[in-house]
């Protein structure tokens, strides 16, 4: 045993030397090439002199970063993420200064500028060797894994085994690739852009790729809603209109996802997926995690807001991190006004406009949230817990605006791909065994939005069928962003409630757009409005929307009739008698039907639901949004997402649908039902998890949308 802790800290003392002489050696050839930083005296020194200068210099550098910089970045986590990011630099710097002054004699000098190109430079190289040495010597890599293995399980009680945990229970992470269809994953595999993918396709690799169906509303808060917390009833888009508050729902504001996850909690009466030693990371909802970073529905809550945003102290309080995050963050920027300024010049179409802040906020998704996540998810491995699940958001934003077959989206798909392949190989040293699970919350569907196709948004279309003013040029309408609230929640910016978005007076209508979905609500009329009070009011309407070109159906409630599906030339088809295959439904494929009548008795569905056409030649929807790669309607890869997992977990039930069992039909439909087959996964290695005592089911919702107990 002696012999081994020996063993043990002369590996530690020679990886400091190892690291040490490194850092020594990049501050020579810096003091070299840079003509503001020395290491010598006015008068000139000897190498020898030099060196121990460098040396001592590096020194104070390192243990300056080990000792203060953890503290400086704890005491920095009420600034925002990205003004932290932006910090990074300059903290880096003013150690280094701090750090040139504790040399003897005062030899060592720089000015503020070069200080930070210094910093910088050392903390890359000095954490390059030190995880190379890490790597190499297997012994010291298990053994620290191990510590943090250990360290989890005296807090919690839970973990590993005594043997490491190897061949205990396996662990679960699901990693969401937000926005990536079941479609645009196969593309991937088979053209090279993610291998780690291709090698878990490929035949014998152990993995099974299975498709499922959205709901109707195919969008990230309601796949994500129903696969966390077993529900996404009542959630009839990305954005909704409450007539008896008089509030727009917006998925992903912190105070919105709050509500939806409470009521999500009081319909099933459960904490969510997660709450068996899980955590949460990049995602809308908790899914009743205890660990939370990025959370956006914890982001509203005192304290737990605080808790989910930790997340980023984890990550920057390494300075190599913070350093290597920073410059890829400015990379990203120049790439995005590159690739645009590229598409502008080529004419390409369809094409929309991607200035603004939207540089900043593409490299917020594909950069800083990308790496913060998952260094979360490794940490979580290392610590042995039993459930992550991840959201990785950087495809679904890229889509939106260059398009979901783009080459631009295309690089990204294989950046996410080199992060699965980090996880991969970290999940070999991990003290449990885990099983890496890959899967989306919808897919994307391109096309050209409304407005470019006809000249006017869906709001003017639906002013002009009232017979209210139109305006001259059609207006941009506001794109549904996950990653957009993200960087203000990141910024501490308040989310704007969406008061623009309401009438101008009582009787206007509220339009509010999802993707190729639209809503509209008559804010004046107490309840689901009837299409017999739409045509006394605005006899024009209905029809006006109904026979558009862009437009593939309406959904209202009639007084005759029930709920109906409107289409061109008078086409009425009643919900119940709706059928994949037949009809207006038609083009939209399997599951469209259930889909449309499961909306059609939410409490908030919209006096009418107006759905884009949808081309199945070419796959293009009309997004009602300014966006070319489009989500949160019916038509296309949208609707078609995927589960990728190993064969050595229960197969995914056959869910036929309502065409019958002779229709092409047999995926999972709807988020519900991918849901069970998770909880299923986790229970089959986990064994049963505890319900709610008979006390809690009297009060199963606490205050902050967790559940009590």
């Amino acid at each position: 045993m002696g012999d081994g802790r020996w063993r043990t800290a002369g590996s530690a003392l020679m990886r400091v030397i190892v690291v040490w002489a490194v850092s020594t050696l990049t501050m020579l050839v810096l003091a070299g090439i840079l003509p503001d930083f020395q290491l010598q005296s006015d008068n000139g020194d000897s190498f020898t002199k030099i060196a121990f200068t460098a040396a001592w210099g590096a020194g104070a550098f390192g243990l300056l970063s080990a000792l203060v910089w953890p503290v400086l970045v704890r005491a920095l986590l009420i600034v925002p993420a990205l003004v932290l990011g932006m910090l990074v630099f300059f903290l880096n710097g003013s150690l280094l200064l701090v750090a040139l002054r504790l040399i003897p004699d005062g030899r060592g000098a720089a000015n503020p500028e070069t200080a930070v190109v210094v910093a910088a430079a050392m903390s890359a190289v000095a954490s390059a060797t030190s995880t190379a040495l890490a790597v190499r010597d297997d012994n010291a890599y298990r053994r620290r894994l191990s510590r943090l293995a250990d360290r989890r399980r005296r807090r919690s009680g839970t973990g590993a085994g005594a043997d490491g945990g190897r061949s205990g229970p396996p662990g679960t992470v699901f990693i969401q690739l937000d926005g990536v269809g079941h479609d645009a994953l196969a593309r991937a595999a088979a053209d090279g852009l993610m291998p780690t993918v291709a090698h878990w396709l490929a035949d014998g690799s152990g993995h099974r790729l299975t498709p499922w169906r959205t709901d109707w509303s195919s969008q990230t808060g309601a796949s994500q809603l129903g696969i966390l917390h077993g529900s996404n009833f009542d959630i009839p888009a990305f954005r909704w209109y409450e007539k008896e508050t008089g509030d727009v729902m917006v998925s992903s504001r912190p105070a919105s996802a709050l509500e939806l996850q409470r009521r999500a909690i009081a319909r099933t009466r459960d904490g969510g997926l997660l709450t068996l030693d899980g955590a949460s990371r990049g995602n809308l909802f908790s899914g009743g995690a205890d660990q939370l970073a990025l959370v956006l529905s914890m982001a509203a809550r005192p304290g737990k807001g605080r808790r989910s945003r930790a997340g980023y102290f984890a990550y920057f309080s390494d300075p190599a991190n913070a350093v290597r995050t920073a410059l890829s963050f400015v990379a990203e920027v120049g790439r995005e006004i590159g690739q645009s300024t590229r598409a502008r010049i080529r004419k390409d179409t369809p094409r929309i406009k991607r200035g603004g802040l939207y540089p900043f906020i593409r490299a917020f998704a594909t950069v800083v949230e990308r790496d913060v996540v998952v260094a979360a998810v490794i940490g979580d491995m290392f610590s042995g817990r039993t459930v992550v699940y991840a959201d990785l958001v950087a495809y679904d934003e890229v889509a939106h605006h260059s398009g979901p077959h783009s080459r631009d989206a295309e690089k990204v798909l294989a950046r996410l791909d080199r992060s699965l392949a980090l996880i991969v190989k970290v999940a070999e040293h991990t003290p449990r065994r885990y099983r890496i699970v890959l899967l989306s919350d919808h897919g994307q569907s391109p096309g050209e939005t409304f407005a470019a196709a006809y000249g006017l948004t869906l709001k003017d279309l639906v002013r002009a069928g009232c017979g209210l003013p139109v305006p001259r040029r059609a207006h941009r309408s506001k794109s549904a962003s996950e990653a957009r609230d993200a960087v203000r929640i990141a910024l501490h910016r308040p989310v704007e409630e969406g008061d623009a978005e309401l009438a101008a007076t009582p009787s206007d209508p509220v339009v509010l757009a999802s993707g190729n979905l639209g809503l509209i609500s008559f804010p004046d009329i107490d309840g689901r409005a009837t299409r017999e009070q739409l045509d006394r009011r605005h006899p024009a309407l209905l029809s006006t929307l109904a026979n558009h070109p862009g437009i593939g159906f309406l959904l209202v409630r009639s007084e005759l009739h029930g709920s109906v599906v409107l289409g061109r030339g008078g086409v009425q088809t009643p919900v119940s008698e709706l059928a994949d295959g037949e009809g207006l439904l038609e083009p939209f494929g399997p599951g469209a039907a259930d889909a449309v009548r499961r909306t059609d008795t939410f409490p908030h569905v919209a006096d009418v639901m107006v759905n884009s056409f949808y081309d199945p030649t070419t796959g293009c929807v009309h997004a009602f949004e300014e966006q070319i790669g489009s989500h949160g309607g019916l038509g296309g890869e949208q609707s078609r997402p995927f589960l990728l997992h190993p064969r050595t977990m229960s197969e995914p039930p056959a869910s036929r649908t309502s065409a019958g069992p002779g229709a092409d039909g047999g995926e999972l439909l709807g988020a519900e039902q991918v849901h069970e087959v998770l909880r299923r996964w986790l229970r089959e290695c986990s064994g049963p998890q505890v319900p709610l005592t008979s006390d809690d089911a009297d009060d199963p919702v606490g205050a902050d949308g967790t559940a009590a107990g």
